[in-house]
């Protein structure tokens, strides 16, 4: 078993944090998320505060998933995602990837939902959702999608990954 993920066991816990953009999507996604039987810790905001920052929240919540990497997920939210995945980004061994709703490639190509391949491809370990951009169902379906799905285990996604990890500034 490697540092990457499918031979991990299923996610045990799901951090999550938002800022006031994100706070309300946060509520209903714990919520969901805690029916299906995940264990969800809250990182905040635990009230709607118009004037806080998101990396007060998205810091310990991503620190929460580098304790217990093989069993912690993140889930952070904004108004559009990008600042958290930004700051989470900032940490080693911190994988964080944007969702703002489905595309269409421009050359009509059928290809997998991004957030599949997030998974699988690059054994992402945050998902950062821009709560202005999609429904509270949408999220719900990108996340329970997300947390589904393996990472491949291929040897050359491993590769790439190995080589991201080796990246210093």
């Amino acid at each position: 078993m490697g540092r990457f993920g499918s031979a991990a066991p299923r996610v045990e816990t799901i951090v999550i944090g938002a800022d006031h953009a994100g706070y309300h999507l946060k509520t209903f996604l714990k919520e969901e998320l805690e029916r299906l039987g995940y264990k969800v810790l809250d990182k905040g905001a635990f009230r709607f505060d118009e004037g806080d920052d998101y990396p007060d929240f998205i810091v310990p919540t991503v620190k929460e998933v580098l304790k217990n990497p093989l069993k912690t997920k993140a889930i952070i939210i904004g108004g559009s995602g990008q600042g958290e995945a930004m700051t989470a980004n900032r940490f080693q061994g911190i994988r964080a990837v944007v969702f703002n709703g489905q595309y269409k490639p421009l050359d009509g190509r059928m290809v997998p939902h991004e957030i599949v391949i997030s998974r699988q491809h690059n054994d992402a370990n945050v998902l950062a959702l821009g709560a202005r951009f999609l429904s509270n169902e949408e999220a719900f379906h990108a996340v329970k999608l997300w947390l589904e799905t393996p990472f491949s285990n291929d040897e050359r996604h491993k590769r790439r990954l190995r080589k991201l990890e080796n990246l210093t500034t």
